[in-house]
């Protein structure tokens, strides 16, 4: 049986990125690549291949030799990604008049596979083509339409076209190819509309399954592995209710065969702050609600399986074989991270990784790593390596870090493993009841605590303090006017 390969990652700051082997760590932090200048990184899928993006190429390096292997002459790229397998490489660059500026490369050969004119690009339009995890097929949305390709050749052109009038969103099954996903904004008071549609059957332009509601102008699709559930993460930027300056979100969840079309039921009122499907496909997790969110499991029929329970969390992250999962509260929360057993359904271990920015688990699962990268933050930049099960391992400090991602790799490569013996479990903490608030009471100047003494010194008044018996000062008064009452007695007489 062969070895699994040893984990690697890579850093990327004001001087260079360079590769790293790690973790374990034997003493100091092994090097693949020494420090080179570029202003972006990305790894293939498989982890295969690394692209480098300079402000005059994109050089390919196979990842393992750490060689250059292609270089694509590509002057002001602002945006690259990988085809599933490897195959191609996609780049944009800022559009100048009417030139072609969306570039699919052949690996194989560094020649231009396709090439076209696209406006804009941004995070929820990238990668503007799309491709199924085989490469057989491969799509992109223009207006009112999407056009289909051949993705093992695209010298074919247009095979295929969807037309969905208003169509703002689109997103093609990966593992199979077989359907795709329409969004539709709502427009002009009419409601807005998520649709599944059979790959096969496009040009017909009738869907499997159909959900319509209000309140969204953007959405994200969200296909489970196995192609047969879609979760529909829909957004408004106003929330008329005003519970929440960040607008409303809403969850509804469709199948491929139409027996569900219908809103994720979720059991407190909030805001969806993350959406994950497992990497099976049979389950997902859902945080949500007002702080604390709640954390529930569900399977691919949409019926909750578990109640994680509360706390100060907006993310979630499955290790690579669904074993073991990562609740934390990045961003503007205070970074608590709880560690679960997806198996067991016990807490391993809970930790704090403060103003994180990035977030994800090593291809074998063990480790789970977080960064505090520029600009999003420009002090106290460096990466935190976690065990499985929340324990710190290794800390990395940088003046500046812009990036640090791991390498990926084949799951199979790293077998499943369960929690080592000598890891505890944690039981889960019952959720304290709130403080109830003190009555309010009369307001009482500052000396007000010393008024009583200084009226019986004044007036010769008895005081009492809190133990019962009389000061000095007072029994001496008592004395004087016992005196008093006795002298005025006798003249009395």
């Amino acid at each position: 049986m062969t070895s699994a390969p040893p984990l690697s990652f890579f850093v990327r700051g004001p001087e260079g990125l360079s590769l790293l082997l790690g973790p374990p760590f034997d003493g100091e932090v092994g090097k693949k690549i020494e420090k080179f200048s570029c202003s972006a990184a990305k790894f293939t899928s498989d982890g295969s291949k690394l692209a480098v993006t300079t402000s005059e190429a994109v050089v390919i390096y196979d990842a393992n030799s750490c060689k250059e292997v292609l270089k694509l002459p590509m002057p002001g790229a602002t945006a690259t990604a990988f085809s599933p397998l490897g195959t191609y490489l996609q780049t944009f660059q800022k559009p100048t008049g009417q030139e072609k500026n969306l570039t699919l490369w052949d690996l194989k050969t560094g020649s231009i596979a396709f090439q076209l004119f696209q406006k804009t690009q941004s995070k929820s339009n990238w990668p503007a083509i799309q491709f199924s995890d085989d490469e057989t097929l491969a799509c992109r949305l223009v207006t009112n339409e999407v056009h289909f390709y051949d993705g093992k050749d695209f010298q074919k052109g247009i095979i295929d076209k969807l037309r969905v009038p208003g169509i703002a969103g689109a997103q093609l099954s990966h593992a199979p190819g077989s359907h795709i996903a329409a969004y539709v904004p709502e427009i002009k008071g009419a409601p807005a509309s998520a649709r599944i549609y059979k790959v096969s059957d496009v040009s017909q332009g009738e869907p499997l399954a159909r959900r319509s509601f209000f309140k969204s102008n953007t959405a994200q699709l969200i296909w489970n592995k196995g192609s047969t559930g879609l979760l529909v993460l829909a957004t408004s930027d106003v929330d008329k209710t005003n519970q929440s300056y960040y607008g409303e979100t809403r969850l509804h969840f469709l199948t491929t065969n139409g027996k569900h079309e219908g809103s994720v039921p979720l059991n407190k009122d909030g805001p969806i702050h993350d959406v994950q499907w497992s990497p099976s496909g049979e389950e997902f997790i859902v945080v949500y609600g007002f702080m604390p969110a709640r954390i529930t499991l569900f399977n691919k029929e949409c019926k909750s399986l578990f109640d994680f329970g509360s706390g100060p969390y907006n993310t979630v992250r499955w290790n690579p074989h669904g074993h073991f999962i990562c609740f934390a509260g990045f961003g503007n929360l205070p970074g608590d991270m709880a560690f679960w057993d997806r198996q067991t359904l016990k807490l391993l271990g809970s930790t704090k990784a403060a103003c994180s920015v990035t977030s994800e688990w090593s291809a074998d699962g063990r480790y789970f790593m977080t960064a505090t990268t520029a600009p999003r933050l420009q002090v106290d930049n460096g990466i935190k390596f976690f065990k499985y099960d929340g324990k710190l391992y290794h800390e990395m400090k940088f003046d500046k870090l812009y990036q640090a991602e791991w390498q990926p790799a084949a799951v199979e490569l790293y077998p499943e493993r369960p929690p080592s013996p000598n890891s505890r479990v944690v039981e889960k903490k019952q959720e304290s009841k709130p403080v109830q608030p003190a009555k309010p009471t009369a307001y009482r100047p500052p000396n007000a605590s010393n008024s009583a003494a200084v009226k019986a010194q004044l007036f010769g008044e008895e005081e009492k303090p809190p133990g019962g018996s009389l000061s000095k000062s007072a029994m001496k008064n008592r004395r004087r006017r016992a005196s008093k009452q006795k002298e005025s007695s006798n003249d009395d007489n």
